[in-house]
């Protein structure tokens, strides 16, 4: 992927699908670079603030409730009780608010390589971190994969890898020995919700490796379940469940319909609607 800056307009290429995205900016508020990134934030015309990490879009303030809001909820419902969450990635903070919207949850860790993503977002996404101060919050600035190879067998309910593309620093989180450390963390009936990418533009390639990869660790089901990401590559985006004696392509639907925290996405009727999967994606995940 390049970025391109012509005449106003930011500009995403996927190169390797012939494709791009672009969005009207009015100015650029902020440029770091980290010791693992090149973090820019910009003002656009239409869609709020756009956050990009090494040329490549992260979040908008216009549709990052569609991404926020489909990573958190169908694991913790998919769950039968779930008490102690992991995020590893998430520094932009939104998943978290997402989780800590359940009440039953009574702790979650977030643990991201990368201070300056959450520093931003504190500055200019200041809605998705308006809950960092929750007292059953706990935000670690390390790396995942380590912590993960750290924490006590058994200890987590819902293991949320809420993580940038397959490359640079979130390249060993789609790896199977990090799947298989996530396996171990996870206690009975855990679930593991990992972001997947394009269901039209990888389907075939990561999707599926994903799926099998759960699968060959030891993960007794999995399900995937796309849904719209204006702002990503393709416009289209998905999440893969895995349950540890656990079936994800069930959910508490009940508790679901019942919620009384806001959403704007996520109801028990998309949910539902997410889990059948086009004809395309089915026959591209079975070869």
């Amino acid at each position: 992927m390049t970025e391109r800056l012509d005449q106003g307009w930011f500009t995403e290429v996927f190169d390797s699908h012939g494709s791009a995205f672009s969005l009207m900016i009015k100015d650029k508020l902020h440029e770091v670079q980290s010791p693992y990134q090149h973090l820019e934030v910009y003002a656009t015309e239409t869609y709020g603030n756009l956050m990009v990490l090494d040329g490549c879009v992260m979040l908008s303030t216009r549709d990052n409730f569609l991404y926020h809001e489909m990573i958190a909820h169908p694991a913790l419902f998919s769950h039968a009780a779930p008490k102690h969450v992991a995020i590893i990635g998430g520094g932009d903070c939104g998943t978290l608010r997402e989780v800590l919207k359940h009440p039953g949850v009574e702790e979650v860790v977030q643990i991201d390589i990368d201070e300056e993503v959450t520093r931003a977002s504190q500055r200019y996404f200041p809605e998705l971190t308006a809950s960092n101060d929750d007292p059953r919050a706990t935000l670690k600035f390390e790396d995942g994969v380590k912590w993960v190879e750290n924490a006590p067998a058994g200890s987590i309910d819902v293991m949320i890898i809420d993580s940038t593309d397959p490359v640079g620093p979130a390249e060993g989180l789609f790896e199977a020995d990090f799947l298989a450390r996530c396996h171990r963390l996870l206690a009975d009936g855990g679930v593991l919700v990992q972001q997947s990418e394009s269901p039209l533009y990888h389907s075939g390639s990561i999707i599926r490796e994903l799926r099998a990869d759960m699968q060959r660790v030891g993960f007794d089901s999995v399900a995937t379940l796309p849904f719209p990401q204006p702002v990503y590559p393709s416009g289209w985006w998905s999440v893969t469940l895995a349950g540890k004696g656990n079936d994800v392509t069930r959910f508490r639907e009940n508790d679901a319909a019942a919620v009384e925290f806001p959403l704007e996405y996520y109801s028990v009727e998309t949910h539902r609607g997410a889990l059948t999967l086009p004809p395309f994606m089915r026959r591209a995940l079975s070869t």
